[in-house]
């Protein structure tokens, strides 16, 4: 039958152009975006694979629906490899997404009303924490903590905090956070008021997996995580515990509480990413991810482009662009003309709003996965710095394409996927 056989070139030539013209744009640029990364080939055809038909609820061994022999061992996999991978006593590997894992979490510990501490979305918290435009934020009562005046999380801020406002549960983590964070500061301050401890390790799983970070797992009630960023897979969201008095909360909160049937193909490449994680490669690939975002930020620096905290624990690291008089969707804009794709982001008390903002985040993860170096790292801040310099005086117009041809020179050493 032609439905099985068609080419997606010959079906839709609209959107087989379009997805053409984002691998072409991915091979011709760096991607500093700190929320994204290249998957592996083997990821990509787990996620095309035909799982992508099955569906099921429920759990590995108690379906509700038939035929799901094959579904239950890739699913037992992926849970059982995130076990051993993070040294934890439970996972669950259906979560959508990230936000999706933290909204579960939600549910299985808190009721509408119940106070939140979590970092400000200024601070380099993350929407799913309680900012105004979420469900978070809309259905609880959020406390938040800052940062000192040097970009350092303000501990005794938070602290005090937890103790004027007695949240029922405290996040620790965000997505634009540069510095490694002391969880056992945080289990202090939960422990004193009652409340559970979430951490939200997205933007350091995988350092977490290869031992360059602190570990939240054995400290915090719960975790939660993404399998893409640094993790180096699919898009998607899991969470784990040391607690098996947990187990049934957190099922039960992620289905039938905030989710229906499993997207299989998804967990397939999740169980592929947790197995690559358990490589030696991965770990080879984890500390140039940290060293690379350490030298973008020394290189940063070094041309006087103001690095909050001066430098980085993770794979990213935020810039202020206020002493440069620049917007961080002016610079966002031109840097993308140069191949140099990063996202504006807000900074600690930024005048502009979140459609414009004062600062840049970047990341390494992505340029690390294609086999981007120290050296090339460095070059590429030198790069960044140049742009903005130019944006500043006027000139982006004629040292942003220039910039980009010689970004196009870089990356041909270092090709994706198969052409």
């Amino acid at each position: 039958m032609n439905h099985f056989t068609k080419r997606l070139a010959d079906v839709d030539p609209d959107i087989y152009a379009a997805l053409e013209a984002e691998t072409d744009r991915q091979r011709e640029g760096v991607e500093l975006i700190a929320s994204e990364n290249l998957v592996s080939l083997a990821t990509l055809e787990a996620l095309g694979s035909a799982m992508v038909n099955k569906t099921v609820e429920g759990y590995p061994g108690g379906r509700y629906y038939g035929g799901a022999q094959n579904a239950d061992r890739v699913e037992s996999l992926a849970i059982e490899r995130a076990m051993r991978l993070f040294g934890a006593s439970y996972a669950n590997v259906q979560p959508h997404s990230g936000s999706q894992a933290n909204l579960a979490v939600f549910l299985a510990f808190l009721n509408p009303g119940d106070t939140v501490l979590s970092m400000n979305l200024s601070a380099g918290g993350h929407l799913s924490h309680g900012a105004g435009p979420n469900i978070s934020g809309k259905w609880f009562d959020i406390a938040n903590y800052g940062v000192n005046g040097d970009g350092y999380l303000d501990y005794d801020d938070m602290a005090e905090t937890a103790r004027s406002r007695r949240p029922r549960m405290i996040i620790a983590g965000g997505s634009a956070y540069p510095r490694a964070i002391d969880f056992d500061r945080f289990r202090a301050a939960a422990d004193e008021v009652g409340a559970v401890l979430l951490v939200d390790m997205a933007h350091w799983a995988g350092l977490v997996a290869a031992g360059l970070h602190p570990d939240p797992v054995p400290v915090a009630d719960v975790v939660t995580a993404t399998t893409y960023k640094n993790l180096r897979g699919v898009r998607g969201g899991f969470i784990l515990s040391h607690r098996t008095d947990l187990v049934r909360k957190l099922n039960s909160a992620v289905f039938p509480g905030v989710q229906g049937s499993v997207i299989l193909n998804a967990v397939a490449a999740k169980a592929v990413a947790f197995h690559e994680a358990m490589t030696p490669e991965f770990d080879t690939y984890a500390q140039g991810v940290l060293d690379n975002a350490r030298a973008l930020a020394a290189t940063l620096v070094e041309r006087d482009v103001t690095v909050l905290t001066g430098g980085t624990d993770t794979p990213l690291l935020l810039v202020d662009l206020r002493p440069l008089d620049l917007t961080g969707v002016v610079a966002s804009d031109v840097l993308e003309s140069a191949g140099l794709t990063a996202n504006k982001n807000g900074v600690p008390d930024d005048p502009e709003s979140p459609r414009v903002t004062s600062g840049l985040r970047f990341g390494s993860s992505a340029g690390t996965a294609r086999g981007l170096g120290v050296d090339e790292f460095t070059q590429i801040g030198h790069w960044i710095a140049d742009v903005l310099e130019a944006t500043r005086a006027g000139r982006a117009d004629s040292v942003a394409p220039r910039i980009h041809d010689d970004v196009r020179a870089m990356v041909s050493r270092f090709p994706i996927y198969p052409t």
